[in-house]
């Protein structure tokens, strides 16, 4: 029987809101110190404005661009670029023209619960295929106030 699971030792692989994330190291791996996900997004993804109240995020560029907006404070991003995001400043960002790969590392750990219950199982290492429908806001914030996180916008 051939295995088909997203879940491998490179990762937990979800579709999420558009993107792929890859779920690389979890707080029950880590000893409750952080939560990495290699997350990779498309041309003009964005990420509506947010807050997060449990956890600081910083994002390392890997591939491509993205402009993070951290409070009043905007950074161009590309690979190589790192930014920060303290716990508790509202942030958001918008994926540039040819898309963006990148690393969100949360500390402490525990985001990954919030991906999880926001995504689906990737059925592939790949973005998810193309929607013309609208992500589920209600949902979407309803995970987020369950995980301390708050949309804003």
């Amino acid at each position: 029987m051939t295995d088909t699971s997203t879940s491998t030792n490179l990762g937990d692989a979800r579709w999420w809101l558009g993107g792929l994330a890859v779920i690389k190291a979890t707080a029950a791996s880590t000893g409750g110190q952080l939560t990495i996900i290699d997350s990779t997004d498309p041309p003009g993804a964005e990420a509506p404005l947010h807050v997060h109240h449990n956890e600081d995020e910083g994002f390392f560029v890997l591939e491509g661009s993205v402009t993070i907006y951290v409070g009043d404070e905007r950074v161009d991003a590309r690979a190589g670029d790192f930014a920060w995001g303290p716990r508790d400043v509202p942030h958001r960002f918008t994926v540039g023209p040819d898309g963006c790969r990148m690393l969100m590392v949360c500390t402490p750990g525990g985001f990954e619960k919030l991906v999880r219950e926001m995504s689906e199982p990737a059925g592939s290492l790949t973005l998810p295929p193309p929607s013309d429908e609208e992500p589920d806001w209600e949902h979407v914030a309803n995970v987020a106030a369950a995980n301390g996180c708050e949309l804003l916008a």
